[in-house]
């Protein structure tokens, strides 16, 4: 066998000789046609500038009507300016996202599966009418307040609470790790009230509303999460979103973004592959490329493995939400697994690039850092591990 060693810098005959399983030819072509043009955007608007954006902990909020444009906002909704596309193109959207980075693909995440998605399924008419355009379009930009300082893996346990008073609602208490709300216009906030959790449009700029951007942050930093405090915010009646009683309504926005997170995941880890692949094609030493020791083929070996593996897995389960019968287990099992493994990706790929690894330059330490972020936030691996756990012997775990 004669070697002819690859051409680091063509990148898609790279992307071709990975495809060992031939999963690109599962895809229809307009889903194709969805992930390469979200790919090219990615490859103009985020690459030459997300090492910088990382490293000053600047979220470019000046990329949302962009966004809109693209068409990857609230890309699974229909109607009311929104795409209308299939799961299927959203998480090819959501893996080309993060291959660029994190925190672009959980600005998407937020402002379509969670804000926009309760808004879509759980809100009235009006409400629809007024936010979800503008919403499409990232010309407003809106927070998801569940998660609370006392209430991560347990949201039944939050304490923040909204009260009658005459036409109005009077909400009071705390929120943290909520992504978006210091660059945000509304905020979809969940509470206690007497008839159990409601959810409620509220405009970031309410007075007794308080928000605090968290940081400094190792993780995620070209993106912004936050605290918020209500003191005594008072919204109207047409605030409440009518459809949503009970906790159903946000861990309905919640399955939505799980399932983002399972494509997204493989793009942070197919791009860290990509980078070890073609440093290591370049890269000589004691007289050959390092891509020609075998030490270094088991590491690469290993990422395409999982990284095939978990692109089957994401295909199946997208296709399973498309045809309406998914299950909270089968994405419990997804994002279980394409994060871990992710991460796993992204480390041993920085062995690869050695001493230069630690560099922003560089691509797989800071999508290290972040997938740590991801691996804890819409359920912890523990989580989906009690709920993979209680779906298998049909015995609850969690308390």
């Amino acid at each position: 066998m004669t070697d002819v060693r690859r051409d680091p810098e063509d990148l898609a005959a790279l992307r071709e000789a990975s495809d060992v399983l031939g999963i690109d030819a599962q895809l229809s072509p307009d889903e194709r046609a969805t992930r390469d043009r979200v790919r090219a955007f990615v490859d103009a608007e985020l690459r030459p500038h997300i090492a910088d954006w990382f490293d000053r902990a600047h979220f470019p909020v000046e990329l949302a009507p962009a966004l809109g444009r693209l068409g990857v906002l609230g890309m699974e909704l229909e109607g009311y300016g929104c795409p209308g596309r299939s799961a299927v193109e959203y998480g090819l959207a959501a893996l080309e996202l993060e291959a660029g980075d994190s925190g672009i693909r959980t600005f998407v995440s937020v402002q379509g599966s969670l804000a926009m998605g309760s808004i879509h399924r759980w809100g009235s008419e009006e409400q629809k009418q007024e936010w979800l355009p503008p919403m499409a379009a990232g010309d407003v930009i809106g927070a998801f307040g569940l998660t609370e300082p006392g209430a991560g893996s347990d949201p039944s346990s939050m304490t923040t609470f909204a009260r009658r008073d005459g036409d109005d609602w009077v909400i009071t208490g705390a929120k943290r790790w909520i992504g978006l709300a210091s660059v945000a216009q509304l905020a979809v906030v969940w509470a206690q009230t007497d008839d159990g959790v409601r959810g409620f449009i509220v405009p970031t700029d309410a007075p007794g509303f308080e928000i605090t951007v968290l940081e400094p942050k190792g993780s995620m930093r070209a993106s912004v999460q936050t605290a918020l405090q209500f003191d005594e915010v008072r919204v109207p009646a047409s605030a409440l979103l009518p459809g949503a009683r009970g906790l159903r309504g946000p861990f309905s926005a919640l399955s939505d973004a799980r399932y983002g997170i399972v494509w997204g995941a493989l793009g942070a880890g197919r791009d860290s592959y990509e980078a070890a692949l073609r440093h290591a094609l370049r890269r000589e030493q004691f007289g050959k490329p390092i891509a020609g020791f075998q030490l270094t083929q088991r590491k690469l070996v290993d990422m395409v493995v999982e990284l095939q593996k978990g692109a089957l897995l994401a295909l199946q389960i997208g296709r399973a939400k498309d045809a309406g019968t998914l299950t909270p287990a089968q994405i419990s099992l997804g994002k279980l697994n394409n994060v871990r493994e992710a991460i796993e990706i992204a480390r041993e790929a920085r062995t690869i690039l050695g001493g230069d690894g630690v560099l922003l330059e560089n691509s797989p330490i800071r999508h290290a850092a972040n997938l740590e972020s991801v691996r804890t936030y819409e359920g912890t691996d523990e989580v989906h591990t009690l709920i993979l756990g209680q779906h298998l012997t049909g015995l609850g775990a969690f308390r």
